[in-house]
């Protein structure tokens, strides 16, 4: 489950290119969008589409994005969950 933390962090700052962020400043709870990591909806979009490159994990429900999206933890719980 950290390794999958870990790789999502890495995603986040590689292809949705956050910058000056490293993945220990990235808290499996800090929220993804708003105060937290600062996302906003592009990079929601963005973010369906790397989950689905990287792990084959669909997100077509925008209320399951919003549950799966609030913290790294929830999406970690989310592709494991979701993963065939």
């Amino acid at each position: 489950m950290e390794d999958l933390k870990e790789k999502l962090k890495h995603i986040l700052i590689d292809e949705i290119k956050l910058q000056g962020i490293t993945p220990a400043d990235i808290k499996d709870d800090m929220p993804l969008f708003g105060d937290g990591l600062g996302l906003d909806s592009l990079d929601a979009v963005e973010l369906v589409v790397l989950i689905q490159k990287h792990f084959g994990v669909q997100i077509s429900d925008m209320e399951e994005g919003k549950k799966a999206f609030t913290s790294i933890a929830n999406l970690a719980d989310y592709i494991r969950e979701h993963q065939a």
